[in-house]
């Protein structure tokens, strides 16, 4: 289903090299708020320790936020030494489709890890790319955001619950 992501999982942490090179994934498109950071600006800890080591097993970074606040996107992006690209649009594929271009994957071989569905999870399936949904990092979000929450989280109590199926 378009609204329901490949992987869920509490954080980016979670997210290991067996996994990516499993499904063939050779770079990661990241989102930042509540995703890389709160919406008090601290970074996730052991995030920098995370990314490190995905980049030692040969996996590219990118981060692609909708955020139009340039210098909290770069400076996220200096600390984890990862370009970006802001004010990306998302759920459009616009920004994917550059982004893609500029890490010079095919888009079979990117996963998109962000912390919504109506953002990063459908971006990512119009572009033929694989979802990674991780809970909010924190419990503050924008209105926009806050509103749409209770819409995700049936989403996601039905893709759980689909995959507890599955494992039966």
């Amino acid at each position: 289903m378009t609204l329901y992501p490949e992987q869920y999982f509490k954080n980016i942490l979670e997210i290991d090299v067996e996994l990516l090179k499993k499904h063939g994934i050779e770079g990661l498109i990241l989102d930042v708020d509540n995703t890389l950071i709160d919406l008090d600006k601290k970074m996730l800890p052991g995030t920098v320790e995370w990314i490190n080591t995905l980049k030692q097993a040969g996996i590219k970074f990118y981060i692609l936020s909708n955020s139009n606040k340039k210098e909290k996107v770069k400076k996220v992006a200096e600390v984890l030494g990862i370009p970006y690209f802001y004010f990306g649009m998302k759920p459009l594929k616009s920004g994917f489709k550059k982004v893609a271009k500029l890490m010079q994957l095919e888009h079979e071989k990117i996963g998109v890890v962000g912390d919504q569905i109506f953002t990063d999870v459908i971006g990512a399936r119009r572009c033929h790319m694989y979802p990674i949904l991780v809970q909010p990092i924190g419990e503050k979000d924008i209105w926009i955001t806050r509103i749409k929450r209770p819409f995700e989280q049936k989403i996601i109590d039905q893709f759980q619950k689909k995959k507890g199926e599955e494992k039966k």
